[in-house]
């Protein structure tokens, strides 16, 4: 990682905590039409566990719990994550989720192939590189067991906000303070090659509206 990527990934980190920290549930209770979605998607393919990556205050989290899920909750920030477990012992679901504050850049924490399903909304499209999402993306694929379901969104180049603002190289622009990695179509092509039943959906979300892709992708038996 090269000292301007390290030292954006540092002021991301700062931003997204203290917007958690003055935002509290800023994302509300209900939960992401991805997360609906994925729901589906895990069940119908027998999963029980589910890793969601960047669950921020974990609204998509408690629903996959709401749903039967044991859910594991990963962020990089400590006050998005306490928001989540607040959220979970006042909704009585505390028992099904775990969380644990993690980088995406650092290798995953579950042991290989013991990961049913893995959830994750604008995690891949935050400030990472595209050599660092090649590498989640081949983490993702560690930790999941065969026959595991792969659900996540990103933010694409189609995007009103992609050329805008402050620009990053490889990209990411910075609009606001918060800087997205928009997607090309032939990066999602690629993160897909070696998985099955590859699904890329489009749609939109928010009053800008954020154009997305949601990609649903199953590593092979």
């Amino acid at each position: 990682m090269s000292h301007d990527e390290r030292e954006l990934a540092r002021t991301q980190r700062e931003h997204w905590q203290r917007t958690y920290d003055q935002n509290p549930g800023m994302y509300g209770a209900a939960p992401s039409e991805p997360a609906v979605h994925a729901a589906a998607a895990f069940r119908a393919a027998g999963a029980r566990e589910v890793l969601e990556l960047g669950a921020g205050h974990g609204r998509d989290a408690l629903y996959f719990a709401r749903e039967g899920f044991s859910v594991l909750a990963t962020d990089f920030s400590p006050v998005g994550l306490a928001q989540l477990r607040a959220a979970a012992e006042a909704r009585q679901v505390a028992g099904r989720v775990t969380t644990a504050v993690h980088d995406v850049r650092q290798p995953l924490p579950p042991a290989a192939a013991s990961v049913d399903a893995v959830f994750a909304h604008m995690l891949l499209c935050m400030a990472l590189s595209t050599e660092e999402i090649h590498a989640l993306v081949a983490e993702v694929r560690r930790v999941l067991r065969p026959g595991g379901v792969f659900v996540y969104t990103v933010r694409h180049t189609g995007d009103a906000h992609y050329g805008a603002g402050i620009g990053h190289g490889d990209d990411t622009w910075e609009h606001g303070g918060f800087a997205v990695h928009f997607f090309s179509r032939e990066l999602v092509e690629a993160l897909g090659a070696g998985w099955r039943s590859v699904d890329v959906h489009p749609f939109e979300e928010g009053e800008l509206p954020r154009r997305l892709w949601r990609i649903t992708q199953v590593l092979p038996g």
